[in-house]
């Protein structure tokens, strides 16, 4: 089903005793704002779980679209996989002898370049979602994607540490040519010879004790509209948010969690409707649900997070108290949260508890 109205969603995610984004012109340590000394996480990482999350559930997997196709759940941003190639196949895809016999020479037509930019629409969940800079090599034109995150601050400042490990295995030293090595004996020889102090390998991990962040991301439905991105879409994105770094585990994400719930704003529109209601308020809703009825910077400000009093060292969220400001939700605005299967409820008494929240309070 077709898209119709703009979303912004918003989780926090906890960091314990891990690295939750290695700056790699910084020897992979955690990626720090050097005036605030808070940690931050890019929406290249964010997206990055989530295309694993996709790529690793969905594969082989469609879907038919409002105009009866087929839309594929392949993931376009894969480690290791030549992006060139999947642009040519895209290129290709409208040449008749599916051959480009001077690469240098050739010249994509304005409709070639059309129908190659529908090619990875049609196949690709994540250049739907996220969008694509197609123009490598061959011309398949560029993506605007629907759905954009913003950078991750984490709430308080952060210390970062490097922590020393032990290796029980060894390996040949740095600088040290394993060519030497001819034989399997020629190794047991060399490694006798070794005082025990140099059999094993010393390295490192670098971490932040703990961290908390406020991770938002916003869906426009009217780049939706030019991408093909659909609710099904949509409901996969909060799905694969929610579960992302329990499905790609690794050794320096442990201690990566997206905390529960997730919230959903969707914008539904100012006016009132009924059965009475004339034909210039429900096009007025529907236009306002496709632009938004409110900035995008007031929905990420209705939630906030702070210390608890008495806490100076926070280990844990519930260190924290966060706030669901519901009083100043915009007119036009409805809110639902999501769970682990990122099934949305819409219907929630914000009054009556915190049953559906947790230890999140709304005022």
């Amino acid at each position: 089903m077709e898209l119709k109205n703009r979303y912004e969603i918003v989780s926090f995610v906890q960091a314990v005793s891990c690295n939750p984004n290695g700056d790699p012109d910084m020897d992979n340590r955690p990626r720090i704002d050097e005036e605030t000394g808070k940690a931050f996480m890019t929406d290249v990482s964010i997206k990055s779980r989530i295309r694993g999350y996709v790529d690793g559930t969905k594969p082989g997997e469609t879907s038919t679209n409002d105009k009866g196709e087929d839309n594929g759940f392949d993931i376009l941003i894969r480690h290791g996989e030549s992006l060139n190639r999947d642009i040519a196949e895209a290129v290709l895809d409208g040449v008749e002898d599916k051959k480009i016999k001077e690469p240098k020479n050739f010249k994509n037509t304005t409709g070639g370049v059309k129908a190659a930019r529908e090619f990875i629409l049609k196949k690709y969940w994540d250049a739907r979602v996220f969008g694509a800079v197609l123009s490598t090599g061959l011309n398949a034109g560029q993506i605007n994607g629907p759905v954009q995150f913003e950078f991750a601050e984490s709430v308080d400042q952060v210390t970062p540490e490097v922590v020393g490990i032990t290796r029980k295995a060894f390996a040949v030293p740095r600088g040290e040519s394993e060519t030497k090595f001819g034989t399997l004996q020629e190794y047991d020889d060399w490694t006798k010879n070794l005082p025990e102090d140099k059999k094993r390998g010393m390295g490192d991990k670098k971490i932040i004790p703990y961290a908390l962040f406020q991770v938002n991301a916003s869906v426009s439905a009217g780049l939706a509209k030019n991408t093909g991105m659909t609710e099904e879409d949509f409901q996969l994105l909060i799905r694969a948010w929610a579960q992302m770094y329990d499905y790609n585990i690794s050794a320096s994400k442990m201690g990566m969690a997206v905390l529960l719930p997730i919230f959903v704003f969707k914008h539904v529109g100012t006016q009132e409707i009924s059965d009475n209601s004339d034909e210039k308020a429900r096009k007025q809703n529907a236009s306002e649900a496709l632009l938004g009825c409110a900035p995008v910077y007031q929905i990420f400000e209705l939630l906030s997070a702070k210390k608890k009093e008495g806490v100076d060292v926070p280990r844990d969220y519930h260190d924290y108290d966060v706030i669901f400001h519901k009083s100043k939700l915009p007119k036009g605005i409805t809110v639902g949260v999501a769970n682990y299967l990122g099934e949305i409820d819409w219907n929630i008494d914000w009054d009556s508890g915190n049953e559906k929240f947790g230890w999140i309070k709304a005022d």
